[in-house]
């Protein structure tokens, strides 16, 4: 008789790291003959699915979610930092890219732009708060679309339904009719750290753990390169 083939480790993740995620379980399939299937949502609906009982093998949202969840009794203690992802701007392809050079040259960009869009993730909060800081919560308010969850910044930024929109990194990677003007500036860059974390109900806790070990080794530093993230 044929040995029957392992089941696929089954997780759920944010959209922030589904490109990265992707490469990653791919090369440990390659290594281990262990599939992995992720889904990728928005984080708000994923640690609503895992909080209201849904099986998973593996967890993998922002770092405070996780510990959220882990607090919650719905993860196992102890988070596996994989990821850090910094915040970068894009304009329709073709449009002119303002400076972003200073914490100043992004307050006039944000000022000057028609519109603007951000997520309802991590990133999406960093920048209410630094609008705030400023004084200006009021006239972004009035001229912000916030993407709803699972839905990328830059795609409203390609349709042309916005002029300006600040999304993780990773997350305007690859996506056509755009132009990325890069990094928010060191002073105001917003890094969010994504981190895994096992369920408590899964069986399956040591192939997560095998996933996860390739995951944080030097051999994946180069994946997470290539999709616009580093090693946490």
């Amino acid at each position: 008789m044929p040995d029957t083939p392992t089941p696929p480790l089954r997780g759920i993740s944010s959209m922030a790291t589904r490109q990265v995620l992707a490469e990653l379980t791919t090369a440990h399939t390659a290594r281990s003959g262990q599939a992995v299937a992720i889904e990728s949502v928005g984080g708000v609906d994923a640690a609503k699915r895992v909080q209201a009982g849904e099986a998973f093998d593996v967890v993998i949202l922002a770092s405070d979610a996780i510990d959220k969840l882990i607090a919650a009794g719905h993860l196992l203690p102890g988070r596996v930092d994989l990821v850090k992802s910094g915040v970068a701007a894009c304009v329709r392809a073709g449009a002119a890219l303002p400076d972003l050079s200073s914490e100043a040259a992004v307050q006039a960009a944000l000022l000057a732009a028609d519109r603007i869009s951000y997520s309802t993730g991590p990133s999406g909060v960093a920048l209410q708060k630094l609008f705030e800081r400023w004084g200006m919560a009021e006239a972004m308010a009035g001229k912000t679309v916030q993407a709803p969850p699972g839905v990328p910044v830059a795609s409203l930024v390609a349709k042309g339904e916005v002029a300006l929109g600040f999304q993780q990194l990773s997350e305007l990677l690859h996506v056509e009719g755009i132009a990325i003007v890069g990094p928010l500036p060191e002073p105001i860059q917003i890094t969010t750290v994504f981190s895994a974390g096992i369920p408590v109900n899964t069986p399956r806790a040591e192939a997560v753990r095998a996933l996860l070990a390739f995951m944080t080794s030097r051999e994946a530093d180069a994946a997470k390169q290539r999709q616009g993230m580093a090693s946490a």
